[in-house]
């Protein structure tokens, strides 16, 4: 009895729950989950590598490159907390780290595993068979919030 309490694991947070075993539609709607992971995966993926495959070739750190201008640095001139994201990504691209700290650290330290973490969070559940929504706290998002004012303001001020 101890056994099978021990292989039971409790609810996910954020994962739909399984349906009961017999319910009807239960294993139709995982199969689906999972075929709509794996096509979203694939998707991803492939928009990835062609940006990738662009910016590989497309230097963000020479002017008149076909790329988008941030639209808040474009209207104000100050540096958003995103600002720096293309470049840092074709640092990372080439294997410049020290580079692409100085591109955007904050984004580099945070964003990238946070991103890593949701995205793998996402193909886990969905390969499982289960719905993953992220539901973030108001206290969380309050210091993302707070996180991304600091840096915007701080990047400005430092030059």
């Amino acid at each position: 009895m101890a056994k099978e309490r021990g292989n039971h694991a409790g609810p996910v947070p954020g994962a739909s729950p399984e349906a009961a075993p017999g319910a009807p539609g239960a294993p139709e709607d995982r199969k689906r989950v999972r075929r709509v992971t794996l096509l979203g995966a694939v998707a991803v993926t492939g928009l990835t590598a062609a940006a990738c495959a662009y910016l590989w070739h497309t230097d963000p750190h020479q002017p008149g490159q076909l790329l988008p201008r941030c639209p808040f640095n474009a209207m104000t001139g100050l540096l958003c907390p995103g600002c720096g994201g293309t470049r840092m990504a074709y640092d990372l691209l080439h294997g410049d780290l020290s580079a692409a700290f100085h591109d955007n650290a904050a984004l580099l330290v945070l964003g990238v595993p946070l991103a890593a973490y949701v995205g793998g969070r996402l193909l886990y559940e969905g390969l499982r068979g289960r719905r993953y929504r992220p539901r973030p706290t108001p206290r969380t998002l309050a210091a993302v919030l707070a996180t991304a004012l600091v840096w915007g303001v701080v990047r400005n001020v430092t030059g």
